[in-house]
C-alpha cells in the first residue's frame, strides 16, 4: 500500500473545506512521545471542533492516500501517538472536541467527546454526584479518545473494569470518512458484530473515536485507604483474599508496591512524604468505597488485626481524614515519575495470571542476575495481575552504559511472561514499540485475523501506519 505525504496541494484542499479555526501550527508538543524515544512528523495538525469536519479531513485524506495521525492527549507510552518514518501524514487533533454532551444520572451515563481530558470527566461526573471511576497518573492531560484507543486502564480496574468495560456506546469517523452514529445508551444491544468493542483498543488504526457514551457509577459514601506492610508478593495476594471476603466489591484499588519506589522517591522527590519510619521491602496500598452506614476505616482495622494473626502483615497505617488518604494515593502516583528521573533501562507493563505473581517477580530477578546486575522496581495493580516490572542500573551508574543489554533484559522478561500465558502489554498497547512483541508472542491465527479486519476497514493504509500492525511494503 502507498500513502503520500501532507503535501502543499494536499494542505490547500483541507484550506478551502475547513473554517481557518480548524488549523494548528505544527509544534513540537504534537511530536513528541513522554520517554523520549520517539520524535514524529507532520505536514499539517488540524483540530476540528465538530465530528463532520472530522470526518472531512479522514474523507479527504482517504481520497489523496495521506496517512492521518490521530492524535488525543499524548500521554501514551508505546509510541502510538507519534509517526517517526514514512511520509509526513495529518496529524489529527481532537482537542477542540472537548464537550460533555449530556448527563443522564438516573441513567448513570454520560456522553461526552473524544476531546475532554480525564479530570474534567470526572468532575463532570461529581456535579451530578456520580463517579466516572476509570484513573491514571496522567488525568490532568489525558483525554479521553486516546484512553479509549489503548483501553487504558489505571488504578480502580479490581472495581470497575478497563476502559472498555466502562464504555457503553461510540461515535467514529471510519477510514473513508463515513461517520459511525453508535452512541447507544444500552447496557444490552446485540444487533450483530461490536464495532465499539473493535474500534476500541485499536489505537486509531481502524477509525477515529470523536465521543463515547460512558457508564457512571454511584459515588461511594465512605471511602478509606490503608498502607499495610507484607512479607512477599504471596503474602499480598492472601492478603488481597482476605480483604475481598471482608468486604467484597467494596475495594476500589489493591495496589502492591515495593522498597525500591520508595528509595526512588527519597531520592528524586524529598518532599514526598514517607509513610514508614523504616522502609519495607514489600506493602500495599488498599483503598474501599463503601455504601452507606459502613465504616471503612472500621473495616480496614478489622482486616489488619486479623492479617497481623495469620502473619500476612507486619505494620500498617490507616488514613485518618481525607487528606492522608490523598497522601498515600500520591505517594502510588508518584513512583512512575521517580522512575522517570532515575532512568530506567527497560520498563515493562506485564501481566501473569493472579496465582503466577509472586513466582514471576522472583524468577524474573533470576534471570536478570544472569545478565547483569540491576535494580528493579516492581509495583502495579496487584488485584488485576497487571505488573509494572521496571529494570534499573545500580545505584551511582547511568543508564547509558546499559543501553546495550536493554534488548536482553526486554526478552528475558517478555520471554518468561509469554511462559507463564501472560501479556507484555497489560495497559499501555502495542503502538509502535511493542509491535515485534506482537508479532513474536500473539497466537499466528489472531494476528492473520487483525490483519483481515485492517485491510477491510482500512484498504489504504491510511489510519496511524505502522502501529499495532507493522506497514506490508506496496508490490
Amino acid at each position: 500500500m502507498t500513502v503520500n505525504s501532507a503535501d502543499e496541494q494536499f494542505v490547500e484542499a483541507l484550506q478551502n473545506v475547513l473554517p481557518s479555526s480548524a488549523f494548528r501550527p505544527v509544534e513540537p508538543r504534537y511530536l513528541e512521545e513522554p520517554r523520549g524515544r520517539w520524535f514524529g512528523k507532520a505536514g499539517i495538525v488540524v483540530a476540528p471542533d465538530r465530528v463532520e469536519d472530522v470526518a472531512t479531513v479522514v474523507r479527504c485524506a482517504f481520497g489523496a492516500q495521506v496517512p492521518v495521525m490521530p492524535y488525543s492527549g499524548g500521554t501514551g507510552l508505546v509510541g502510538g501517538q507519534v509517526m517517526p518514518d514514512g511520509p509526513a501524514p495529518v496529524l489529527l487533533s481532537l482537542e477542540r472536541m472537548n464537550k460533555i454532551r449530556a448527563t443522564y444520572p438516573d441513567e448513570n451515563t454520560i456522553v461526552a467527546e473524544a476531546g475532554v481530558i480525564l479530570s474534567d470527566l470526572h468532575e463532570a461526573s461529581r456535579s451530578v454526584d456520580r463517579l466516572f471511576p476509570l484513573s491514571i497518573a496522567a488525568k490532568g492531560s489525558a483525554r479521553l479518545g486516546g484512553l479509549l484507543s489503548t483501553n487504558a486502564g489505571g488504578v480502580n480496574v479490581l472495581r470497575y473494569g478497563n476502559a472498555r468495560d466502562l464504555c457503553l456506546g461510540l461515535e467514529a469517523v471510519l477510514p473513508d470518512g463515513q461517520i459511525w452514529h453508535g452512541l447507544k445508551r444500552l447496557r444490552k444491544d446485540n444487533m450483530g458484530y461490536d464495532l465499539r468493542n473493535l474500534l476500541i483498543g485499536a489505537e486509531g488504526t481502524l477509525g477515529v473515536i470523536t465521543a463515547a457514551t460512558l457508564k457512571l457509577n454511584p459515588r461511594p459514601a465512605h471511602e478509606g485507604t490503608a498502607l499495610m506492610v507484607v512479607p512477599d508478593p504471596a503474602a499480598a495476594l492472601k492478603l488481597l483474599a482476605m480483604a475481598q471476603a471482608h468486604v467484597g466489591e467494596g475495594i476500589s484499588g489493591f495496589e502492591l508496591m515495593a522498597r525500591t519506589g520508595l528509595e526512588f522517591l527519597a531520592q528524586t522527590m524529598p518532599e514526598q512524604r514517607q509513610p514508614f519510619e523504616v522502609m519495607p521491602e514489600w506493602f500495599v496500598l488498599i483503598d474501599l468505597g463503601l455504601a452507606q452506614g459502613l465504616d471503612p476505616a472500621q473495616a480496614l482495622e478489622k482486616l489488619f488485626v486479623q492479617a497481623m494473626e495469620q502473619g500476612l502483615v507486619s505494620d500498617g497505617v490507616i488514613a485518618q481524614s481525607e487528606a492522608q488518604r490523598q497522601v498515600f494515593w500520591d505517594l502510588r502516583e508518584n513512583i512512575p515519575e521517580g522512575n522517570k528521573r532515575i532512568g530506567s533501562i527497560s520498563s515493562h507493563d506485564i501481566s501473569v495470571p493472579m496465582g503466577a505473581i509472586p513466582d514471576f517477580i522472583l524468577t524474573a530477578k533470576q534471570r536478570l542476575a544472569e545478565i547483569g546486575t540491576f535494580r528493579i522496581n516492581c509495583f502495579g495493580h496487584l488485584g488485576d495481575g497487571n505488573l509494572h516490572f521496571n529494570v534499573f542500573p545500580p545505584k551511582g551508574e547511568s543508564r547509558e552504559a546499559y543501553r546495550g543489554v536493554r534488548d536482553h533484559v526486554q526478552r528475558a522478561v517478555h520471554d518468561l511472561v509469554h511462559e507463564m500465558q501472560g501479556s507484555v502489554s497489560a495497559e499501555h498497547g502495542i503502538g509502535r514499540l511493542k509491535v515485534p512483541d506482537l508479532e513474536r508472542y500473539e497466537d499466528p491465527v489472531k494476528l492473520q485475523a487483525m490483519r483481515t479486519i485492517k485491510s477491510a476497514l482500512d484498504p489504504k493504509g491510511i489510519m496511524n501506519p505502522g502501529a499495532v500492525l507493522r506497514d506490508v511494503p506496496a508490490p
